[in-house]
């Protein structure tokens, strides 16, 4: 891009305004200076007027820019972690088991882990996030925690 840029107005057949692409050269930042660059018309005449409204419009431009195409991956503010704790008794779990929190959440172990746990009334548990988006519950009394996926 930037050998065509310079292939551009070094040719004789560049039509661009001169001014312009000096007061280009002389920005810092590259997406300023790329920006400014943008915005000159090819075969306008010299005019300082011309360029001046462009460079001003240039740093809400300049932001429209740098998140264009990228809407959708913006990440969303994440917890790390949830709070809850199983009501009731619970002595452990098996695949497949659908787990209901005290919160309302009902999660599905997802993995083929087993766990016989004393029993407990009441656990404290968490979700915690791990690598790669899964999800694993961390029950009080226990040194494992089976994967989980949330279904309701």
């Amino acid at each position: 891009m930037k050998a065509l840029l310079a292939l551009l107005v070094v040719s004789g057949s560049a039509l661009a305004n001169d001014a312009a692409i000096v007061q280009c050269r002389g920005q810092a930042d590259g997406a300023a200076r790329l920006a400014c660059y943008d915005a000159i018309k090819v075969g306008a005449a010299p005019a300082a007027a011309a360029v001046a409204p462009a460079v001003a419009a240039q740093p809400a431009r300049k932001e429209l820019e740098q998140s264009f195409g990228m809407e959708a991956f913006k990440p969303a503010p994440k917890l790390e972690e949830i709070e809850s704790h199983i009501d009731g008794r619970f002595d452990g779990w098996r695949p497949n088991q659908q787990i209901r929190l005290a919160n309302g959440q009902v999660w599905r172990v997802v993995d083929d882990s087993e766990g016989i746990t004393p029993l407990l009334t009441n656990p404290k548990v968490k979700v915690v996030r791990g690598t790669l988006g899964s999800m694993y519950l961390e029950i009080d009394g226990t040194n494992r925690s089976p994967k989980v996926r949330r279904i309701q």
